[in-house]
């Protein structure tokens, strides 16, 4: 009894853990929907990512998106109806077209920007390589080791 128990409790969580992960949006709508940014200021997601609840925005976006589709519109005409309606703040991302392409090219010309400043700053404060002494022969040792004794008889009077 107590296997069975575990077993159905077991099955209970999974399904609750299944039905949270479940994507009920249809796949037209997904394509669609991911175009266009959910604008019910509570969020930053799409039409088509957005989770909340009773969202005032995305419920009847995703419904007339739906309308659109099963009467054959296409993809482009339904985001240029929701970008008519509502501006370009109904896009999810700009428009790659005049002052908006700025944010298609500041991102890898701020990355390498910044590559070449790690990179200068690494060759500038680089500690120079230690450079091999040569070895003195015997005669050198001698010699200083003579200059260093009769330094130190010089102190020693």
């Amino acid at each position: 009894m107590q296997k069975l128990r575990n077993s159905l409790l077991l099955g209970l969580v999974a399904g609750l853990c299944v039905a949270q992960t479940g994507d009920m949006v249809p796949p037209e709508v997904r394509r669609v929907g991911d175009r266009l940014a959910c604008l019910c200021k509570s969020c930053k997601n799409t039409v088509a990512t957005c989770q909340m609840l009773g969202c005032h925005y995305t419920a009847p976006a995703r419904l007339r998106i739906s309308e659109l589709a099963k009467q054959g519109v296409s993809d482009d005409a339904i985001v240029a109806e929701f970008v008519q309606k509502n501006g370009k703040q109904a896009l999810a991302a700009p428009p790659p077209e005049g002052f908006h392409m700025l944010a298609y090219i500041a991102p890898p010309f701020a990355a390498f920007a910044g590559i070449g400043l790690i990179a200068w700053f690494v060759r500038r404060h680089r500690k120079p390589a230690q450079t091999v002494q040569p070895e003195l022969s015997e005669a050198d040792v001698r010699k200083y080791s003579d200059a260093a004794a009769k330094e130190l008889e010089r102190l020693e009077e």
